[in-house]
């Protein structure tokens, strides 16, 4: 388990995306991050002083679940950039797509990603029923919305195939207990952040009742 800022960024240093210039990266995300938040409430001030591990590792994480090169990756809500911007900084060969409504939001992520040269990262500035449909090889969301909503709103992206990555925190077991009208090979893996939270992933190969249109809450 990853306590301290120091632990995050040894475990950082030893992933395989994490070369010098990934980390370079990440340490200007940190930087855009906490001039940013002086604007806009985009993390909890008292997170900031807990960066690395509270939104740098916390997203990183998702990289060891996925095979290096799998692509479009597609980050619903992504709100301050997590995980979105986090993978993207540490895979920048790799299509990241960023879905976010919020017009202040939208603006930071297209700054941010210009700022770090993410050629590859497509800022979808739109509510998620408004993204036309395409397909994508993995799907993360963080605390985006419950998750029979979550799959309500964006299995249009998915296929059988899709690797879904959900950071749901300590309400991972109980929200995949609860889910009900869905196939899908969905299971909790253990958050490196934290030892009460859990990382919903697997696949879904599809809904086994009518999906019904509306917001996200």
């Amino acid at each position: 388990m990853i306590e301290t800022e120091a632990q995050a960024k040894d475990w950082l240093r030893q992933l395989p995306e994490c070369d010098a210039a990934g980390m370079a990266r990440l340490e200007r995300l940190v930087e855009l991050l906490a001039d940013e938040n002086q604007r806009q409430n985009l993390v909890s001030a008292a997170s900031l002083g807990e960066v690395w591990r509270r939104h740098i590792v916390d997203s990183a994480q998702l990289l060891t679940r996925v095979p290096r090169g799998t692509s479009p990756w597609l980050d619903l809500g992504t709100g301050a950039g997590f995980p979105g911007l986090v993978i993207a900084a540490l895979r920048p060969e790799c299509e990241v797509l960023l879905v976010e409504s919020r017009k202040r939001r939208i603006e930071w992520l297209e700054r941010a990603a210009a700022d770090l040269q993410l050629t590859h990262v497509q800022v979808h500035g739109a509510r998620l029923e408004d993204v036309p449909s395409r397909h994508a090889a993995v799907i993360s969301a963080r605390a985006f919305a419950p998750l029979d909503r979550l799959l309500e709103l964006s299995a249009r992206f998915s296929t059988s195939d899709t690797i879904w990555l959900l950071p749901k925190g300590r309400s991972a077991k109980q929200e995949l207990e609860m889910l009900r009208g869905w196939h899908h090979m969905f299971h909790v893996e253990q958050s490196l952040t934290d030892p009460e939270a859990g990382v919903i992933t697997g696949t879904l190969q599809g809904s086994a009742k009518p999906i019904r249109k509306g917001k996200a809450s």
